[in-house]
Parts: structure tokens; sequence; C-alpha cells
């Protein structure tokens, strides 16, 4: 209850300040509105099913890339764990082309797919397969090598020490990679959002556009802050939980 408490009140501190800045007088509405301009803003976008409407569009898209990338940044992973020639070239790519701001990756997806929402799928893809697949790397190469040599005596060899030995000893850390490919993938869609337009379906990051181009200070920190609200409920909701769990269950050290 405590701990509630003094995030309620951090949070209305926030609240205040950012009240008492605007009533400064110093900033014009048009680069900082108050809370209140903004809250309208939300409540009526979400009245008229805006703010719904949009929110489901975003978050098929981020779904449907970020269970791509992961598909295919496990398997990537695994392989480039069992070898150092594998960890030399397709490692040091994945490497490389983690550093690359996602918003790199939609001039190719536009020149490759158009307006369509290939080229969002690809771009969400792209943010987050590198990030999962360096994670589970990481995270089968730290697994202690008493588990595989008892694995070993005990008969375990090829797909059974992997799929009942490595991989429930990697859980911890693949856990951690894929809430870090989350994170990147909310990155790379929201780049892509913003730089694609797809007349069927607008997401959260081009209302988010749109109110730049309409000059809607308040649009803008609106759209900002639930996407700030999802992302942390994703993380509160989905990825922490298992992360404590399973650290707790494998002793890695993380408590709470």
């Amino acid at each position: 209850m405590r701990r509630i408490f003094s995030v309620v009140l951090f949070f209305a501190a926030l609240l205040l300040a950012w009240h008492l800045l605007v009533l400064s007088g110093r900033w014009s509405p048009i680069i900082l509105p108050s809370p209140l301009s903004v809250g309208e803003y939300l409540w009526g976008a979400l009245q008229d099913g805006t703010l719904l409407d949009s929110s489901l569009v975003t978050l098929r898209r981020l779904l449907a890339g970020y269970l791509v990338g992961v598909a295919i940044g496990v398997p990537l992973g695994f392989l480039t764990s069992t070898s150092q020639f594998f960890e030399d070239t397709i490692g040091a790519l994945a490497l490389g082309l983690q550093t690359l701001p996602s918003v790199c990756w939609v001039p190719l997806a536009l020149l490759w797919f158009g307006q369509t929402e290939g080229a969002m799928l690809f771009v969400v893809i792209m943010g987050t397969v590198w990030s999962v697949m360096i994670a589970t790397d990481t995270g089968t190469r730290n697994i202690s090598p008493i588990y595989a040599r008892a694995a070993r005596t005990m008969g375990s060899e090829g797909m059974h020490k992997w799929t009942r030995v490595i991989l429930p000893a990697s859980l911890p850390f693949l856990i951690s990679g894929m809430k870090q490919g989350w994170a990147f993938a909310w990155r790379s869609l929201m780049a892509a959002e913003i730089f694609v337009t797809i007349l069927t379906g607008f997401g959260l990051g081009q209302l988010l556009h749109y109110g730049r181009e309409l000059n809607a200070m308040e649009q803008v920190i609106g759209i900002m802050i639930v996407i700030v609200i999802i992302g942390l409920f994703a993380d509160k909701a989905l990825f922490s939980p298992w992360e404590r769990f399973l650290h707790r269950r494998w002793g890695t050290g993380l408590r709470g």
C-alpha cells in the first residue's frame, strides 16, 4: 500500500508541476498544452472510438511483427550459440543490425513493400529479431556447463538436450530478451506508423503524426501518454511476473 501511495504521489506531483508551468505563462499552449486540454482530447478520442480503434490497430500490428520476430530470433540465437563460426558471422551481423535505428528500416520497407501493412510488419520484425537473437545466444552461453555435462552423463544428446536442458535453463535470459525485443518492436512500429500511411487503418503513430501536422500538441502529448501506458501495462502484466518467477526459480539473482 505504501508503494502504491508513493507512486500516486509522484505522478500527482508531476501533474502539479506541469500545471504550474503552464500557468506561469512562459510557454505557448501550442508548445505546452495544459493537462486539462490533454485530458479533454483523450476523453473525446475515447468517446468517439478513435483512441480505441487506433490502439487496437497498433497492437494488432505489434503482436504480429513481434511474434514473427521471436519465432525467427530464438532459433537463430540457439544456432549462434552452437559454434564459434556462427557467433563470428551471424552473431556479429545481428550485433551490428541491432545498433541500427529502427527508422532506418522504413525507407527500405517502403521501396520493397510500398504503403502496405507488409512494410510495417517488416520494420517491426527487423526491430525485434536481432535483440531476441542476441539475448537467446547470451543466455544459452551463460548456462552453467555442469548442466550440459550432467545431461550428457545421463544420455541426453541432440535435440533432447536442447529442448529438455538448454532451453529450460536459458529461460530467465530468454524472457529478458523477449522483454527487450518488445521494447524495440514498439519503437520500430511507431517509426513505421509515422512514415507509412495506410488508409485502411490508422494506428497510434499515425495519430501522433497528424497531431504534429495540425499543430495539435494536446493530441501529440496525449498519444505519447497512451503509448507509455500501454508499454508499462505490457511490462507489468506480461513480462515482469514471468521474469521474477523464473529468476527466483533458477536462483539467478532477481528478487521482489
